[in-house]
């Protein structure tokens, strides 16, 4: 998120959950207090660790922060996504999450970006775009 700039790492949880509110994110308040917590943890960049090791962090959100520092071959299976793979037939309901479940349609729309002949990152990018109705950087 643009503009949040180095109170994530210095900030309060008061200060946190401020800025976050002031840039409109959802759930402010929730997010405030795992960067708040997280700012002392030593961060290990693997999914499975992440997922299990820090407050507020599932698959998603994981895969998210991963992505957003570089590295590639996550899905981030939101809702936009999630439908997105229901309406091409990819699967048949939107099922309730887990971590399997997770991993099985990450596996899904890895073998469906294949057959396209589109990275995975890109595609999800662009199957949440076409959902969302937004372009992000």
């Amino acid at each position: 998120m643009d503009g949040v700039g180095d109170i994530i790492f210095t900030g309060s949880e008061q200060e946190i959950r401020e800025k976050l509110h002031e840039l409109r994110c959802r759930f402010y308040n929730k997010r405030a207090e795992y960067i708040f917590l997280a700012q002392n943890v030593s961060i290990k960049f693997d999914r499975e660790y992440l997922a299990e090791n820090i407050k507020g962090f599932g698959y998603k959100e994981s895969s998210h922060f991963l992505r957003n520092m570089g590295h590639s071959g996550y899905a981030i299976l939101d809702k936009h996504v999630l439908r997105a793979m229901q309406e091409f037939g990819l699967i048949k309901e939107i099922p309730t999450m887990n971590k399997n479940k997770y991993l099985l349609l990450e596996k899904e729309l890895r073998e469906f970006s294949r057959e396209l002949g589109i990275g995975m990152d890109e595609l999800d990018f662009v199957l949440w775009s076409r959902k969302s109705g937004e372009i992000l950087k």
